[in-house]
């Protein structure tokens, strides 16, 4: 073999390792990219959350929007909740996300108004709170439907 084909070919097979090289760095990369965005999806899902029960609180001290701040603490909370809810959207399944969205709201408003409201829960509701607490875990750490 020739001195000029041997140094082809020796080229060749390191620019071909070097281009599985490269195409493998992005692919992680691009994997990386896309994990981070999934993660960026729950922070806004989560930030829709905090966001509802925030104005779900302050519908309660608005006194059926009699009261001017609480009032404009429930079109602003919403507004956003809503806002965060479409970016969540992006990537996680819409019946996954609403589940999230509704059994943590539910606990979390639950909570606020013991808290700020003194509204207690008697044994009943609390075990039906839990029941809709271990659904959206139940959902979250085994359904495949759940986009993590």
């Amino acid at each position: 073999m020739p001195v000029d084909t041997l140094t082809d070919a020796r080229w060749c097979g390191v620019a071909a390792r070097a281009e599985r090289v490269a195409y493998v760095t992005m692919t992680l990369e691009r994997s990386e990219e896309i994990g981070t965005l999934k993660r960026m999806n729950y922070l806004w899902l989560a930030i829709a959350i905090v966001s509802e029960v925030v104005a779900t609180s302050a519908l309660k001290a608005s006194n059926g929007f009699s009261r001017l701040a609480p009032s404009l603490v429930v079109v602003l909370g919403y507004g956003t909740a809503f806002y965060f809810l479409s970016l969540a959207l992006r990537s996680i399944p819409v019946g996954v996300a609403y589940a999230i969205w509704s059994g943590a709201g539910i606990a979390l408003v639950t909570a606020v108004a013991w808290i700020l409201f003194d509204q207690r829960l008697d044994p009943p509701a609390l075990v039906g709170l839990s029941l809709i607490i271990a659904g959206v875990l139940i959902l979250n750490v085994f359904s495949k439907s759940a986009a993590h």
